[in-house]
């Protein structure tokens, strides 16, 4: 899809209907006017910015409804079932039961509308065959966690349902070590500590996550300032970037992003929450690493392999863009 979801390719579905009154909840009135799309098809729709009254984007499903013309844009149908890619992957382990992997960046984690194929999805199809565990459904077979598209780092796959549901059960009882090392515009202060806030949809843009004062979900971040560059000439200045360590405690959508930027330190390249522009002397190095997307890297994972017992680590270093950033960021 494209940014604007009513600039389409020929395959998308456009549905027109009128709402002759208004007062209930958006989503309600739609479902009545589009019988054919549920509920939860259309707060989704909803928050990707596929609805107009009038030729207006409207998005909240909470919100009470207004009479007039109705107009949602249906992305093109995908396959529903991903199929296998000979794509190169970096095993870091592999077993009967689950399969670790150094996910590079600008690989996404599963289809999705516009990003259909050359997925890890796609990937671990052709490296484990029918061996994949079934669990996730067809459009996400194995998968348990995810990565943002443009975060590298390690990943754990299930390639049995045993181990899918022992996983699960990890992640869900936050019994799994993962440390993210960030690049960031300025340091976080104090130069450790916790970040505990709600996190869910920005009430002014759907596509991005947010802190919010109510709502959303739990989300706790430990970090850590390992490291500052471009020292302060001034006593209690701000230095120009750091690289801060972030365990996780939940896994929210956007997380270490969302909470770095809310501690006023956003991560480098970050196209939507790296708010305010860098030192010119970190805009160089930038651009002179060619890091083409968010500074972030999942660099630890650690858990109980949920079949065997055995207590498995992975430590990864940053790949190439990432250090070669951090090098020349030592050099300010």
């Amino acid at each position: 899809m494209s940014e604007d979801p009513f600039i389409e390719d020929d395959d998308a579905v456009a549905l027109e209907a009128r709402l002759p009154e208004g007062g209930v909840r958006l989503d309600k009135a739609l479902a009545k006017i589009f019988p054919d799309l549920s509920r939860a098809r259309l707060q989704a729709l909803l928050a990707e910015g596929a609805v107009r009254l009038d030729g207006r984007v409207v998005s909240g499903g909470s919100a009470k409804a207004r009479p007039g013309a109705y107009t949602i844009v249906l992305p093109p149908v995908a396959s529903a079932v991903p199929l296998p890619e000979a794509i190169p992957l970096t095993v870091l382990f592999e077993d009967g039961d689950l399969i670790v992997v150094d996910k590079a960046a600008g690989m996404a984690v599963h289809p999705a509308p516009g990003c259909e194929t050359g997925t890890l999805v796609n990937a671990l199809l052709a490296h484990c065959g029918a061996s994949l565990s079934g669990i996730g459904g067809v459009a996400r077979p194995g998968i348990v966690h995810r990565l943002d598209k443009d975060t590298s780092g390690v990943m754990v796959a299930a390639k049995s349902d045993r181990a899918h549901a022992g996983l699960s059960s990890l992640f869900a009882a936050h019994d799994i070590d993962r440390t993210y090392i960030a690049l960031t515009r300025g340091a976080p202060s104090p130069a450790k500590g916790r970040i505990e806030t709600l996190i869910g949809r920005s009430s002014s843009d759907r596509k991005k996550m947010a802190v919010l004062r109510s709502g959303g979900r739990s989300a706790v971040t430990d970090y850590r300032v390992e490291r500052i560059f471009g020292l302060p000439a001034k006593a209690g200045g701000a230095p120009m970037a750091a690289r801060v360590a972030c365990t996780l405690q939940t896994g929210r959508t956007h997380q270490i992003r969302v909470h770095l930027a809310s501690k006023g330190a956003p991560i480098l390249g970050d196209p939507v929450y790296g708010s305010g522009s860098p030192a010119a002397a970190v805009r160089a190095a930038v651009a002179e690493a060619g890091l083409a997307r968010q500074a972030l890297h999942a660099a630890v994972l650690g858990f109980v392999h949920p079949v065997t017992g055995e207590p498995l680590r992975f430590d990864k270093p940053p790949p190439p863009d990432m250090a070669r950033l951090e090098r020349l960021l030592e050099a300010l």
